[in-house]
C-alpha cells in the first residue's frame, strides 16, 4: 500500500486537474461573450439541436407499421403541449408519458 504523503499528493493532483478542467471552459468563453457570431448561435442553436434530435430519433421509424403510432402520437402530444403552454418541461414529460403508456400497454408483443 502506498504511503500517506504519496496518497495526499495524488489526491491534490487529482483535485487540481479536476478544478482546472472545470474552470477552463469558463475562461475560454469569457472573451467570446461579446462576439456577434456567438450571440447569433446562442439564439438559433436550441431549435437546431431539437431538429437534429428529432431526425435522429425518427430516422428508422417505419411509418407504415402500427408500431409507429406510439412515437408519432407522443411527438404530436409534445408539440401540442408546447404550443399550448410554452413549457419545455411539461412538453417533454407529457410526450414521454404518452410514449411509455402506449408502448407498454397497447403495443406489447
Amino acid at each position: 500500500m502506498p504511503d500517506t504523503p504519496y496518497l495526499i499528493a495524488a489526491v491534490a493532483v487529482s483535485a487540481a486537474v479536476t478544478w482546472a478542467l472545470r474552470a477552463l471552459p469558463f475562461a475560454a468563453l469569457a472573451p467570446l461573450r461579446g462576439s456577434r457570431t456567438i450571440q447569433y448561435l446562442s439564439s438559433r442553436m436550441p431549435a437546431g439541436v431539437m431538429v437534429i434530435l428529432l431526425v435522429y430519433c425518427l430516422r428508422d421509424l417505419p411509418v407504415t407499421e402500427t408500431r409507429a403510432i406510439a412515437p408519432v402520437t407522443a411527438l404530436a402530444v409534445t408539440i401540442g403541449l408546447h404550443l399550448w403552454r410554452r413549457n419545455a418541461l411539461l412538453s417533454i414529460l407529457g410526450g414521454t408519458t404518452v410514449h411509455v403508456v402506449l408502448t407498454s400497454t397497447l403495443f406489447t408483443h
